[in-house]
């Protein structure tokens, strides 16, 4: 096995399927499948999962609402998504912690770094949810800050392409894949991997990034496994 403890990046875009909005069940069930194939193996996974598809505090805010206020239900966004995430891994059979950066003692553990380290040595997937806890933070530093606190071998960011390219694969025919890059060529090239305060993050970490399909099925295992799949940052 290449990666034995990963972090997991899911946006919540991701949880709508082929819906407009919200969670669909199918794709949640798909997921919690693709996970348990990995704990099988005897990785440890924690995760953290986007609010998009419910609500955006950036967008928010674009409408006149408070930044603060928007980002704050955006963290609770997370937390739904994580309560419907946490429930389909356990249809699977997977014990599971979800921990939240905000304190929610009904629903979630608060947030203790020792504990989620030993949720994971015991074989639970940890859900972190709530971002960090703070405004102006996006999800995705809330991953590469919670995958470095628990001293993961890698964020493995799950998508709808199958890497990174030279250009939007979706709007450009001749957009070509990378297999692996460097942190300092996504800085030269321009390229959208994660949000800046998350990528510097991770670089300054040498914590490597690893872009992939997440809705191709046996995907997840592949990577974890070390087969070459999607495109790989590092130093």
């Amino acid at each position: 096995m290449k990666y034995k403890r990963i972090l997991l990046k899911l946006s919540g875009e991701a949880l709508m399927g082929d819906q407009q909005f919200g969670i669909d069940g199918e794709r949640l069930k798909d997921y919690a499948h693709e996970i348990q194939q990995v704990i099988d193996e005897g990785a440890q996974v924690a995760i953290v999962i986007g609010g998009g598809n419910i609500f955006r505090g950036v967008q928010g805010a674009s409408t006149g609402m408070d930044r603060v206020q928007g980002d704050h239900m955006g963290m609770l966004a997370t937390m739904i998504n994580g309560l419907a995430l946490q429930s389909a891994l356990e249809n699977e059979g997977l014990k599971t912690r979800l921990q939240s950066a905000i304190e929610m003692d009904k629903i979630a553990e608060p947030f203790i770094r020792r504990r989620a380290v030993r949720h994971l040595e015991k074989g639970r997937v940890v859900i972190f949810g709530a971002g960090t806890g703070n405004p102006y933070f996006t999800t995705d530093t809330a991953a590469t800050l919670r995958a470095i606190e628990i001293g993961a071998d890698v964020i493995l960011k799950g998508t709808r392409v199958d890497g990174i390219y030279t250009a939007d694969p979706e709007k450009d025919s001749n957009a070509v894949k990378y297999d692996t890059i460097s942190f300092q060529e996504v800085y030269e090239k321009g390229l959208n991997v994660m949000d800046m305060t998350a990528f510097t993050l991770s670089r300054e970490n040498d914590l490597p990034i690893l872009v992939f399909d997440m809705n191709k099925p046996g995907n997840l295992h592949r990577v974890v496994t070390g087969e070459k799949v999607g495109t790989l940052v590092n130093n």
